[in-house]
């Protein structure tokens, strides 16, 4: 009996580690985030302020792209024509985002979304967070 008492919480926290995320919660990567910190595998983190550019995510329908854009003081942004093209795919375990350029390929496990946060982390171990971009407002 001890020793099923024993594996309970070794249990739980595996079924906490599942990093696969529901269609609901793939809905909330839609929109403008900002990096705030990356863990490298090391287990070093390196926090980030306020940045001059930030990820603009659109996703339907499980393919969409990335792009950077820069904030303009106006609310407008500034962007080029450089797009990252993504395609969500799924495991049994966790979702993938995959992306696409001209010059490269690469995939990153979508660890967490919501309203305010995303969290991904790349094929080499490398983990970013970021928060939903809020633009300064000048009265």
């Amino acid at each position: 009996m001890k020793n099923i008492l024993k594996l309970i919480p070794v249990a739980l926290l595996i079924i906490s580690c599942n990093s696969k995320v529901s269609p609901e919660e793939l809905n909330k990567i839609n929109g403008y985030w900002e990096v705030t910190l990356v863990e490298t595998p090391d287990g070093e983190e390196k926090e980030y302020g306020m940045s001059t550019s930030v990820d603009y995510i659109e996703l339907k329908d499980n393919s969409g792209f990335r792009q950077k854009v820069v904030p303009q003081i106006d609310g407008k942004y500034l962007t080029n024509d450089v797009k990252e093209l993504i395609t969500v795919k799924d495991s049994a375990s966790a979702t993938y985002l995959v992306y696409k350029t001209d010059y490269a390929n690469w995939t990153e496990e979508l660890v967490k979304v919501s309203d305010e946060v995303l969290v991904v982390k790349n094929d080499q171990d490398f983990i970013y967070h970021y928060k939903r971009f809020e633009p300064i407002k000048i009265e």
